[in-house]
């Protein structure tokens, strides 16, 4: 059966199909440890399962409008206005069916055919898919080390720019002179910005701050993104939303009507729970100690590299002076140990792996990650290096 050729273009995303890999050997009773995505140990926070049990005593779910009860919109604006600095009202909120839904809608109101994006790589792979679904031309260029207006000067023209902050996998916030001088550039070039803001509550080391935070933030149009799926541990909820100009709001509802709707109502609900309650302290002090746990059991390896993000579930790991073929290494790691991670070359950037470490309990992800260090000191070994390992 012959699909369409806008379909044809495109792929599964990486992560979740080393996901459905895991998944499919599990229900075939293998003992698989996943390291390759972030799904929390934690369940969501109790007053969220509150509001969602209370809702499920009321004898009706009805229908709200597509982009959301205008409860929970001016919940969320309020939410954006008091933690984030945007100038927002309930009229530039769309909620959705969580972040990639709302970068897809995003993408397609900003953008038209073949006009370009850039995307900062390494890159969470769904910006690049949705962009190629969409037929743009995406440009993948290295995030450095300092966002300046140095850096900033060497970009290609582009409609849109696509900006994560806390970036996945690197963990890296833009500091408050990185953003204003993203803002500098939106003005001298027009072009717009998609900012991921999905981890602002997985932030151990650093304060984050908004783009969106500017009285123009409307007229430079920014478009930013938020989830709970880590920072609350509600991964399958799928609660995201974005804030936007009004003119895009409208123009993703119009989207998102016909597709999905409005996001369900018991979802609505457990939304406007999680964002009312900010950040959730034990579950980041519990992250927190498993990233310096992780990068401890690096630390002696003389193949890796590893520094502690500032923010995010995820761990990126240098293996450079191993190997660059990191999809080898997964496939290895995989089928010898039965350990998942995701490989560099699935988000732009080969010779990294990218490990997610706020799954199970700790003894098993000292289990994954003593897998993963087995296997660079065998192939250390192999070519001849000198491995060192805890």
């Amino acid at each position: 059966m012959q699909v369409s050729n806008r379909i044809a273009i495109a792929w599964p995303l990486a992560t979740t199909a080393m996901h459905e890999r895991v998944d499919a050997l599990r229900q075939g009773g293998e003992d698989v440890i996943d390291l390759s995505i972030a799904i929390s140990h934690f369940p969501a926070p109790l007053p969220v399962r509150q509001a969602v049990a209370a809702a499920l005593r009321e004898p009706r779910l009805p229908y709200t409008a597509v982009g959301g009860a205008p409860e929970l919109r001016a919940a969320l604006a309020a939410k954006l206005r008091g933690e984030n600095g945007i100038a927002a009202t309930p009229a530039h909120v769309i909620a959705t069916n969580g972040a990639k839904q709302a970068v897809y809608e995003a993408l397609y109101v900003m953008t038209d055919p073949g006009e370009r994006v850039i995307v900062l790589r390494p890159h969470w792979p769904a910006y690049a898919a949705t962009a190629r679904l969409l037929g743009l031309e995406t440009v993948l260029v290295d995030q450095p080390d300092v966002i300046d207006a140095a850096f900033l000067a060497t970009l290609p023209a582009a409609r849109v720019l696509v900006v994560n902050n806390p970036h996945n996998p690197t963990g890296k916030v833009l500091t408050a002179g990185e953003l204003a001088a993203v803002r500098d550039w939106l003005r001298a070039t027009g072009t717009a910005c998609l900012v991921d803001e999905s981890y602002e509550k997985l932030v151990f080391d650093a304060v984050h701050l908004s783009l969106a935070a500017c009285p123009d933030w409307e007229a430079l149009g920014i478009v930013t993104v938020f989830s709970a799926s880590q920072s609350h541990a509600m991964m399958g909820w799928r609660a995201g939303f974005a804030v936007a100009p009004q003119a895009w709001v409208s123009a993703m509802s119009t989207l998102q009507g016909p597709i999905t709707a409005a996001v369900p109502a018991l979802t609505q609900v457990a939304a406007a729970a999680a964002f009312g309650i900010g950040a959730v302290s034990e579950l980041l002090a519990d992250y927190r100690v498993r990233r310096d746990m992780v990068v401890a059991l690096f630390a002696p390896v003389a193949w890796a590299a590893v520094a502690a993000p500032a923010a995010g579930p995820y761990l990126w790991c240098d293996i450079r002076a191993l190997t660059f073929d990191t999809q080898g290494f997964a496939e290895l790691l995989l089928q010898r140990y039965r350990v998942a991670l995701m490989p560099g070359e699935a988000l732009g950037c080969p010779g990294f792996i990218r490990i997610g470490f706020i799954a199970d309990d700790e003894a098993t992800l000292r289990r994954g990650v003593g897998a993963i260090i087995t296997l660079g000191d065998s192939m250390a070994r192999a070519a001849g290096g000198h491995a060192c390992s805890a």
